[in-house]
């Protein structure tokens, strides 16, 4: 197991008295300590130091990151993926490369953001066309035997009018 990190005693009188400690961090940001202690151990924040009695102490910009790696995980990046994002973040050497590392990551989650909004978009409507053609089967005799729905009398069974939703389950009947 790798031994943790110690960091450095701040004073927080000499140093700042608006640092965060762990606790009013997880509290500000709304995740729990233990996420914000993972989010250390994967190196994606990072406290200033630790304060006389032991806590972790964080600049105030820390809920900042917190937002943005939560950010990240509600495009679909998982803790893994932005670990990776801030290594070559860190690593590219200059302000441009890094931006342009950026710009490319961002651009990539964009076009399939994109990508799945549109697919959303045709689920919504093949569930709005079940939901209206579901709608009609109010008007059943109650004691119709479910084989029955294959031919059913109010609505057309051509497959190419009833929605794949519907015809999908009906198929299997």
């Amino acid at each position: 197991m790798a031994q943790p990190i110690r960091l450095p005693v701040v004073k927080i009188a000499e140093k700042d008295e608006n640092l965060l400690q762990v606790g009013d961090l997880a509290r500000e940001s709304g995740k729990t300590v233990r996420a914000i202690h993972l989010y250390e151990e994967l190196g994606l924040l990072k406290p200033l130091g630790r304060s006389k009695g032991g806590y972790r102490l964080y600049a105030q910009d820390a809920p900042l990151r917190i937002r943005w790696i939560q950010k990240l995980q509600d495009m679909g990046f998982s803790l893994t993926d932005i670990q990776t994002v801030v290594r070559d973040w860190e690593q590219s050497g200059s302000a441009p490369r890094a931006m342009t590392k950026m710009r490319a990551v961002y651009t990539k989650k964009l076009e399939e953001t994109r990508l799945h909004l549109q697919r959303l978009e045709q689920l919504e409507h093949e569930l709005e066309r079940s939901l209206q053609y579901l709608d009609t089967c109010d008007v059943c005799e109650p004691d119709r035997l479910l084989v029955t729905c294959k031919s059913c009398n109010h609505h057309a069974c051509d497959d190419s009018v009833v929605p794949e939703l519907v015809a999908g389950f009906r198929k299997a009947i």
